[in-house]
């Protein structure tokens, strides 16, 4: 059973969401602002959040931000408008993926278990690129010797291309592997995402080594 915190401030949304998820199997404990949202995730160490970016007082972004701070607990936005403000405001604050309002129960719990499947990928042993060693038995990557906090969708997406040094991974391969979305989705996970892991695997995240950047194709892990 799945451990899902639901921070969301509409009583008719968070109660249908909590009724819903719960005949799919997960157990959902409930918050209506930021700030009992933050209190339950301290105390509750949940699997997973879906989190509503317009909260009263402490808005979802902010709330993302001190979740990602605290450790890699994946994080599933809600977002009653598909803009790019709130899209790209929430994938940067460390959104693992988004659901634009209404959310439909289905579609949501397909997404958190997608998201949850990130963390469980096959193993082919270490690879070893540079500074960079990633060990896909032991789900661990370190940078010079130091070890590289990752969230699950960050880790997949390492995973999935340093499996093909040089080959060249579309952003619509990339959603299909890493996010599972097997439609023609939104770039922008892939694209913050990727922002996200050459902050913390590059030397010079403008000039990356590692996740290189192709022009009008996508993305490749490159050559060291």
């Amino acid at each position: 059973m799945v451990a899902i915190l639901l921070i969301e401030d509409d009583p008719l949304v968070r109660r249908g969401l909590q009724l819903a998820l719960s005949r799919h199997g997960h157990e959902v404990r409930t918050a209506e602002t930021g700030e009992d949202g933050l209190e339950q995730f301290r105390a509750s160490t949940p699997d997973l959040v879906v989190l509503d970016l317009m909260l009263p007082g402490i808005d979802g972004f902010e709330v993302c931000r001190r979740i990602r701070a605290a450790g890699e607990v994946p994080v599933i936005m809600l977002t009653a408008r598909g803009d790019d403000f709130d899209v790209v405001g929430g994938l940067a604050a460390g959104a693992d993926d988004y659901v634009i309002k209404p959310a439909q129960p289905t579609v949501l719990d397909a997404r958190i278990r997608a998201v949850l499947r990130r963390s469980s990928v096959c193993t082919d042993g270490v690879r070893v690129h540079g500074d960079l060693r990633i060990d896909t038995a032991a789900l661990s990557v370190s940078l010079r010797g130091e070890p590289v906090p990752l969230t699950p969708t960050e880790l997949r997406l390492l995973l999935t291309l340093s499996r093909a040094p040089g080959r060249v991974f579309s952003r619509s391969q990339l959603l299909e592997e890493v996010w599972e979305h097997d439609y023609l989705g939104d770039s922008r996970l892939v694209d913050n995402c990727v922002q996200r892991l050459r902050a913390k695997v590059e030397e010079d995240p403008a000039g990356p080594v590692y996740v290189q950047t192709v022009r009008g194709f996508g993305y490749r892990f490159g050559p060291v």
